[in-house]
């Protein structure tokens, strides 16, 4: 069949593709005041213009839409997200982070952060755990391991799902000191994010569960709109894994929130106490009937 039958076949489309029109573009460009002018530009190639201030909202779509499509392609149905620091050492690195302390003040902090390693380890066993299973239903993969791709915590998140021998996705976001994807997450599922607002709202849009270890004002921030969403009915409950219970409760007190009245002590039931990767997958597994 030649393409002059093809083009008049009626499910053939009438408009040519954007990357074909730019095609075009660049096929028979031509030198002169006016075309050289960035007036001249197609808007869609013209990045000075989608930079623009009033092009906010148009930015704002493109990151929805980028990591919502390029999840659905890669047949991505559902996660597990794992909140938490970007400072807590793996083990491995807990003594040697204590040994680069360089006053007293300073080797307390340190020692503090080496003693929630163990969640270092809780989490990358979590990830294990979940892609081990390798969920599938209905040709979309379920339940897999997603951080938000930076170091310490969100790495062994990553790490765990890659020594399980499965994809992890990394969401990381655009910051004033460098921020890079940690070396465990998978190429084609590490998305990078300069709104935090559209960032946390991928983190939710799949998860089926979140588990949070402990974690500075990032951590509390995704962890308390989670929270929020579940509290006010915008939010189906899914399984809420809080670990570390003594690092919380030093942090934050929930139970004088609720008899100060300003939550319900019902709310207090919105997430659930953990502190091994086990129990957190019991509670998962129990809440979706998902049998062992």
């Amino acid at each position: 069949m030649n393409n002059e039958t093809q083009d008049k076949r009626l499910h053939r489309r009438r408009f040519y593709k954007a990357e074909q029109e730019a095609g075009f573009v660049e096929a028979h460009s031509h030198d002169t005041p006016q075309t050289c002018d960035p007036a001249y530009r197609l808007a869609f190639r013209d990045i000075d213009f989608l930079l623009r201030e009033e092009l906010r909202p148009v930015r704002f779509q493109l990151e929805l839409l980028k990591c919502e499509m390029l999840l659905d392609e890669a047949k991505i149905g559902s996660t597990l997200v794992c909140y938490g620091s970007a400072r807590i050492p793996s083990p491995e690195k807990a003594e040697e982070l204590i040994a680069a302390a360089t006053t007293p003040e300073r080797r307390k902090v340190a020692e503090r952060l080496a003693a929630n390693s163990k969640y270092y380890e809780e989490a990358r066993q979590l990830a294990f755990i979940a892609s081990r299973r390798q969920l599938v239903e209905q040709g979309m993969r379920q339940f897999v391991v997603c951080s938000g791709g930076g170091p310490s915590i969100m790495e062994a998140a990553n790490r765990g799902a890659v020594e399980a021998g499965a994809e992890t996705i990394g969401l990381n976001i655009v910051l004033p000191h460098e921020q890079a994807p940690n070396r465990y997450v998978t190429p084609h599922l590490a998305f990078q994010f300069h709104y935090f607002a559209l960032r946390k709202m991928h983190f939710l849009l799949r998860a089926k569960a979140v588990a949070v270890f402990p974690g500075g004002f990032g951590t509390l921030d995704e962890f308390m709109e989670l929270l929020t969403l579940v509290q006010t009915g915008k939010m189906k409950p899914i399984p809420i894994l809080l670990f570390g219970r003594e690092f919380w409760n030093r942090v934050i007190n929930f139970e004088a929130m609720a008899e100060e009245g300003v939550i319900n002590p019902a709310d207090l039931e919105l997430f659930r106490w953990v502190e091994t990767a086990d129990e957190a997958w019991k509670i998962i597994c129990e809440f979706y009937d998902i049998c062992e």
